[in-house]
């Protein structure tokens, strides 16, 4: 009788120290990677790759695709806001935003930075210009919310 009791004891302490352990690890570790840094006056800086997806079929053709990462980003309206863009994967990509006059370029290795901001409110399109439907390796847009 005595070692059952020993024996219960020792299960139900490991059994605690498991608990804590587990619930120390899940408050310590980060949930998300975070993709807009608040700065000074209101001012956000999201952040923002370019990436390439690859793939083979079934008979051999190599086929790829461009995207914007993320894909979405949701913006307050009125406010400035800082577009990072670093150049991941294809040598260049020059853009434009729908609905505005606001132009450039991603090159690869490179990071291109704009200063945005929306006062109206809807869904604004980052087009690549080489990029932009599925016969040119696309489509390759990204959605800007503002509201």
């Amino acid at each position: 009788m005595k070692i059952v009791y020993i024996q219960k004891k020792w299960f139900v302490l490991i059994a605690v120290c498991i608990g804590l352990s587990a619930g120390a690890w899940y408050m310590a570790k980060p949930s998300a990677v975070q993709t807009v840094t608040p700065t000074a006056a209101n001012e956000f800086v999201i952040n923002m790759v370019t990436g390439e997806f690859k793939s083979t079929t079934e008979d051999g053709k190599e086929i790829e695709a461009y995207r914007w990462d993320p894909g979405t980003i949701y913006v307050p309206k009125d406010q400035p806001i800082k577009l990072s863009i670093y150049g991941v994967n294809g040598k260049e990509h020059p853009f434009h935003i729908e609905g505005t006059d606001i132009k450039g370029i991603v090159k690869k290795g490179s990071e291109t930075v704009l200063d945005l901001r929306f006062s109206k409110e809807g869904i604004y399109r980052l087009i690549c210009d080489i990029h932009s439907d599925i016969e040119h390796n696309g489509p390759m847009i990204a959605y800007i919310v503002v509201d």
